[in-house]
């Protein structure tokens, strides 16, 4: 009875072990994951910087004054054509 008692007492504390062993391979399989994660976030970050960066560079109004001008081939109206309306 108390061999059989031991060996209880054995084997319980080896799944023990065993169940650390396995949360701490978890523990830095999900830190390496969070660490990609972050440098992935940061990728995005620099290039969501440079986007808005590039967005405002095109939307200027002397560049889209420009490119009316030329390739759409538009002008400003002259002064008589243009009406106002009133509220």
């Amino acid at each position: 009875m108390k061999i059989l008692l031991n060996y209880g007492l054995y084997i319980l504390i080896f799944l023990s072990a065993l169940h650390v062993v396995i949360a701490r391979h978890d523990t830095r399989r999900l830190f390496v994951e969070l660490q990609q994660l972050e440098r992935t976030n940061d990728q995005l970050n620099e290039e969501w910087g440079r986007l808005q960066l590039e967005q405002s560079t095109w939307a200027i109004n002397d560049r889209i004054e420009s490119l009316a001008r030329t390739e759409l081939d538009m002008k400003m109206p002259e002064q008589s054509s243009v009406v106002l309306l009133a509220k």
